[in-house]
């Protein structure tokens, strides 16, 4: 029996994970009206059966305006919670842990649909007025309104009530989307936000820390609560490393248990140097930085690569996206590449 750090599990606040190589959550774009469907419960169990320890489902609108696209997951409302709790029951019984990620894309929502073609949903077509930390757009996207004071405690609300809807339909944890341009790392970013009020300036970072404590405070104390944070936009005078450390220790103080490190996204401009494990050196400043649990993310694409993130001690979970897309049991190929023993599901077995 080879040891593995990949291979070993993992226990986060009250939860364990078989093992620490999880899937990133990506966006499908095969919803109506936010409701998951066949191809969610299809698509999540797949991986559940492919030996993920923990399956992230995609970017999930808290309000219906918080959406990139009209084919995009909501969480909203019970229906949305009952459409989920299939999907969850079933990779569950598949022995791994399922989680979703709270998302609102604000000034980036209402987009095309990809099947669509790139380019702005118009109301015609069912898009909506997106909200912005201001009025001015990504280009590309539609011109959003700048949030009042309601829009923003609506915001608030909605991470809320979605993260109670979530309990509801049996995730086993949580994730808050902080990251890639959407509308926490929109507020938190030096480079969209130039309000002059509370939730500017130097209380840019006041709604992902409002947005996580309120989370926080209506789930069970032994759900963890994770945060995507972009750590750089990737441009000088942006958000930067030593702002996502300092970010990460403030959330960890309202209950945040780990960080899922990405990078970029807030201005279409951005020179990002994408490479193989590109993004490992960020998750781990935050974790040595802030005193905690990381996630490494970022073109992972081999058994050897991600036990190393795990060795050198950069993360102490690696999720994977494209890896998993091309193949849907890589948790039990890297097992097989790295010469460890797993179990297979029964029906898979090898005799």
């Amino acid at each position: 029996m080879v040891d593995s750090q990949l291979f070993s599990p993992i226990t986060v606040r009250g939860l364990q994970m078989r093992n620490r190589l999880w899937v990133s959550p990506m966006c499908m774009y095969s919803s109506n009206d936010g409701l998951a469907n066949e191809f969610h419960r299809t698509h999540i169990g797949q991986y559940a059966l492919g030996g993920a320890g923990l399956i992230m489902m995609e970017a999930t609108g808290v309000v219906p305006e918080g959406r990139i696209t009209s084919a995009c997951l909501g969480l909203w409302s019970q229906a949305h919670a009952d459409a989920l709790a299939p999907v969850v029951r079933f990779a569950q019984d598949q022995g791994a842990k399922v989680a979703i990620q709270l998302a609102h894309a604000g000034r980036k929502a209402s987009a095309n649909p990809p099947q669509m073609g790139p380019g702005v949903l118009e109301p015609s077509a069912g898009g909506w007025e997106p909200v912005g930390p201001t009025a001015e757009a990504f280009r590309g996207l539609a011109t959003p309104r700048a949030a009042t004071a309601t829009d923003i405690e609506h915001v608030i609300a909605g991470f809320a009530h979605s993260a109670q809807l979530a309990v509801a339909a049996g995730f086993d944890m949580l994730e808050i989307h902080g990251a890639h341009g959407y509308l926490l790392h929109q507020f938190a970013s030096p480079l969209v936000n130039n309000r002059t009020d509370e939730w500017g300036g130097e209380g840019r970072t006041r709604l992902p820390l409002a947005v996580a404590a309120a989370v926080r405070a209506v789930i069970p104390d032994a759900m963890p609560l994770l945060y995507r944070v972009s750590a750089t936009d990737w441009v000088e005078g942006g958000w930067s490393v030593d702002d996502s450390v300092e970010l990460a220790r403030a959330l960890k103080a309202v209950g945040v248990d780990m960080m899922d490190v990405s990078s970029g996204g807030a201005v279409p401009d951005a020179q990002i140097p994408v490479g193989p494990s590109y993004q490992v050196p960020l998750a781990r400043a935050v974790r040595e930085g802030a005193d905690i649990a990381t996630c490494a993310v970022g073109m992972i694409a081999d058994a050897n690569a991600a036990e190393q993130v795990l060795a050198e001690g950069s993360a102490d979970a690696v999720m994977m996206g494209r890896r998993w897309l091309r193949d849907p049991y890589s948790a039990l190929h890297f097992a097989d590449d790295l010469g460890v023993d797993v179990t297979w599901p029964r029906q898979y077995s090898r005799r």
